[in-house]
């Protein structure tokens, strides 16, 4: 009989971790080590249950971010493939996953056997994600650069362009370069109103 997959589910609703239970059952090769609604426990369960796989929503309980706990997990246990999913159709929530060592990235929107798919495909060696979305914009499509939008991003959780700067390892004057940037490619007038647009529409969340 083949070695069941370990693997760990992490997600702060219980209908959705019911779901991946059931889909990562024995019968599909797979054991179920642990069902945690924090990103926060994660690393406990690592070194208890040792999975061979995480799949964990980037925003669980207590606002603990899943995209955190990856990096933590990647440096700690690198052996371990990890798939990070999502609801919402924010726009960095895939590339950051990327950058921090994910295997994979799948929005909750697909099917359970897509889940699976993926898992099995991580397991073998590769690392599958969506194709990078954009910002839908009034005058059409914002092709932002990756440093735009990091900057957009720091903007979106109320940083200035002096704390934006230090947090980027930049100068102040480049992190204006990169708004007027963004402003000239969407035709918004402020920044302020840039990042109330992307905010509101849920393109990105400051707070994950």
């Amino acid at each position: 009989m083949n070695k069941l997959i370990k693997i760990l589910l992490v997600d702060d609703h219980e209908s959705i971790l019911n779901s991946l239970e059931q889909e990562f059952c024995p019968e599909n090769g797979f054991e179920v080590v642990g069902c945690i609604t924090s990103a926060a426990d994660m690393e406990a369960y690592c070194f208890r249950c040792r999975p061979d796989l995480i799949i964990t929503d980037v925003c669980t309980a207590g606002g603990e971010s899943g995209l955190l706990a990856v990096e933590k997990i990647r440096r700690k246990y690198p052996e371990i493939k990890i798939i990070v999913t999502s609801g919402f159709d924010e726009v960095t929530y895939a590339p950051r996953a990327k950058e921090l060592g994910a295997h994979a990235f799948v929005y909750k929107s697909k099917r359970l056997d897509y889940y699976r798919e993926t898992a099995r495909r991580v397991l073998n060696g590769e690392y599958v994600f969506p194709e990078p979305k954009t910002i839908p914009m009034p005058k059409g499509e914002a092709p932002f650069t990756d440093r735009e939008m990091e900057v957009l991003r720091l903007m979106c959780k109320g940083l200035t362009s002096e704390k934006i700067a230090k947090e980027l390892f930049v100068a102040e004057a480049t992190v204006k370069y990169h708004k007027a940037n963004m402003l000239a490619k969407t035709g918004f007038s402020r920044a302020v109103d840039l990042a109330f647009y992307v905010i509101t529409n849920g393109w990105i969340n400051p707070n994950f």
